[in-house]
């Protein structure tokens, strides 16, 4: 399989700028983080509203978990996960 060329850029990039490679691969696991949510979610067949209303906060509160997952934690997704009846699981690498 060939790399497009962002990927290509982005290897380049990580090797000749560490810095760039540090904040880009903490970025891309946040993102990947509120992506798997919004999934997991969806899968369930779940609104964000509907996610609210069992974990007893609003709309807005699940839309930034979602979006902003640095400042979420643990605890937090674990009560997300049971929310869509599923378990958070962690490894460390």
């Amino acid at each position: 399989m060939m790399k497009d060329d962002l990927d290509r850029y982005i290897e380049r990039r990580k090797k000749r700028d560490p810095e760039f490679a540090d904040g880009f691969d903490e970025g891309y696991q946040e993102f990947k983080l509120g992506v798997l949510l919004r999934l997991a979610r969806e899968e369930a067949g779940l609104t964000q509203e509907q996610v609210a209303k069992k974990l007893r906060t609003k709309k807005s509160a699940i839309s930034r978990i979602e979006r902003h997952t640095r400042d979420v934690r643990l605890s937090t997704l674990h009560k997300y996960a049971k929310a869509l009846g599923k378990q958070v699981k962690l490894d460390i690498m």
